[in-house]
């Protein structure tokens, strides 16, 4: 646990020093939402809530790869990949270190996302914030183990910047599922279902442990 503390730890303040990949994924953020305001334009406050679910998470998304693919950037420049193989634990804890900072900068932004995906298409996420936080948090845990594993891959090939979205999206369709789902019922009826949450929770279980097992390999290589 004292690995994972340091990871999170050496990332969360190399990341709040320089700022460059939660300013980037914001930024980004902030533009796909414009993007989709003007090119699906809700006639009203019903298309809207239909609309929104998935409008959020390919916004959601498309942050979250942007920041994957500088999830080991750090490491890479530095020539400190060997470094982390050599740190005296389980690689796997190694894996949920990067995986949590992933996370938490990914929540940030999609905070503010959220705000500005709101005021942009009028819709009032107030009553629902408690709840959608759950389900956003859910979805990201999915997205982030996957993706932090993933990057691991990617960041050795010559493509790393295409490399990780092939490899990535067709393995969020189950996590995108339920999170859709449970958005759509979220803004729609103000209910939480619990099938669409149930697929989140056990995709991302299935994802966690895949992940802390399988970086051991992916960091030797």
């Amino acid at each position: 646990m004292s690995v994972v503390l340091a990871i999170l730890w050496k990332d969360l303040v190399s990341e709040w020093r320089s700022r460059d990949r939660a300013v980037a994924m914001g930024v980004f953020a902030l533009l796909v939402v414009v993007i989709l305001y003007f090119a699906l334009p809700a006639r009203d406050a019903e298309e809207a809530r239909w609309l929104a679910p998935g409008l959020l998470w390919i916004t959601y998304v498309f942050a979250a790869l942007l920041g994957l693919n500088r999830a080991f950037a750090l490491e890479l420049e530095n020539e400190a990949l060997s470094g982390l193989a050599l740190a005296p634990a389980d690689r796997g804890w190694i894996f949920l270190g990067k995986a949590a900072a992933n996370w938490v900068i990914l929540v940030i932004v999609q905070a503010a996302a959220a705000a500005v995906f709101a005021a942009a298409f009028g819709l009032d996420l107030a009553p629902v914030a408690g709840r959608l936080a759950l389900v956003v948090a859910a979805g990201s845990a999915g997205l982030c183990t996957v993706g932090t594993l993933l990057a691991a891959v990617a960041v050795r090939t010559r493509y790393r910047e295409v490399m990780l979205p092939l490899l990535l999206l067709p393995l969020l369709v189950p996590v995108l599922l339920g999170a859709v789902d449970a958005t759509a019922g979220l803004l729609a009826e103000g209910e939480l279902r619990w099938r669409p949450l149930q697929l989140l929770l056990v995709t991302d279980a299935v994802f966690a442990i895949v992940s802390f097992v399988g970086f051991e390999y992916v960091l030797a290589e």
